[in-house]
């Protein structure tokens, strides 16, 4: 079968379309043949080994022989399933994800109890495949971390991109009062997903705009923590869940270190998280998806063989939604 793999850490050049086995199955496991996935900056985080923490998972000089793997989104059919599965059969048309990744292939072995359902019928493959990554940190961050409740005002910095656009979605969804900060080319498909206000950007500075929130998504981490605690009510939250990539060593960590040692002494909550993922949570997104309150956006196509172009697109950091993988 043909799958991205990449031997050695560096820019898009280093990942190669290459002929591989296929996967077997063991008795708890589900073969997939991927019809679609997607990247996200964790694919890029792997192939350049940067920050130097990820060489800690994957190999310090060089990627071991299990981490050339990349992708965690996909969208399939369901090829064979082992002995002890009963919730899938051969047809099934699936979304999911893989949480050590490898998704960026024509075909996976997946566990019948991970994150794995049958997938929205409205939704196509390219849409299913967008979904899991983005709107489980979206969800866990609002949900979980955030404690988010109907009729509060959430500030999502952000909401272009592809946690952004679901996380707008998922905070209406929840009775959120939503504004959303993008750039003027987004202003209106941020509006169109149901963001109450938008601010531009170029135009305005929200972190001076006098405006407070109870619960602000900091996916663009482009302001100070002291900046960004302005636009928060005393007792607020603030969750990153991304920011810029400074430091050969840590990364976007080091913010995540500095909100960690501020945030005994201040009266809002601030926190880091990474998602995870899981069949729950991805159950809660399918029935969102199923009633229509979320709704991906996809922003670019690729083939499997041009997974170096959609990566060279994804480190500009300008992506409108998603950007999907073709397989």
């Amino acid at each position: 079968m043909k799958a991205i793999r990449y031997y050695r850490y560096g820019p898009p050049d280093v990942l190669q379309l290459a002929d591989v086995e296929r996967p077997g199955i063991g008795d708890d496991e589900v073969l997939v043949r991927v019809r679609a996935a997607s990247v996200n900056p964790l694919d890029w985080h792997f192939m350049r080994g940067a920050p130097y923490l990820v060489r800690l998972l994957a190999g310090l000089s060089r990627p071991k022989a299990s981490a050339t793997r990349l992708g965690a989104d996909m969208a399939g059919s369901v090829e064979a399933v082992g002995g002890n599965v009963t919730g899938f059969r051969p047809g099934d048309e699936v979304f999911g994800g893989l949480e050590d990744r490898g998704t960026l292939a024509e075909y996976i072995a997946i566990r019948h109890d991970g994150a794995v359902l049958v997938k929205p019928p409205g939704l196509s493959f390219e849409q299913a495949a967008s979904v899991p990554v983005a709107a489980f940190t979206a969800l866990q961050a609002l949900r979980d971390r955030g404690q988010l409740r109907a009729g509060q005002k959430v500030l999502v910095n952000g909401a272009s991109g592809g946690v952004g656009t679901f996380a707008v979605q998922i905070a209406k969804a929840f009775g959120a009062e939503v504004t959303g900060v993008c750039s003027t080319g987004n202003a209106k498909m941020v509006a169109s997903i149901g963001a109450d206000q938008v601010i531009d950007y170029t135009r305005e500075d929200f972190t001076r705009a006098g405006r407070r929130y109870d619960l602000l998504i900091d996916i663009a981490g482009n302001r100070s923590l002291s900046q960004t605690r302005r636009v928060l009510v005393p007792k607020g939250v603030l969750v990153a869940v991304g920011g810029p990539d400074k430091g050969r060593w840590v990364g976007p960590l080091a913010r995540s270190a500095r909100m960690a040692v501020l945030s005994p002494v201040v009266s809002q909550r601030m926190l880091f998280f990474l998602a995870r993922q899981n069949k729950q949570d991805l159950a809660v997104l399918r029935e969102l998806l199923d009633a229509g309150k979320v709704i991906p956006v996809i922003d670019r196509v690729y083939p499997l063989g041009d997974v170096a172009e959609a990566m060279r697109y994804l480190e500009t950091g300008h992506a409108r939604g998603k950007i999907v993988i073709t397989v």
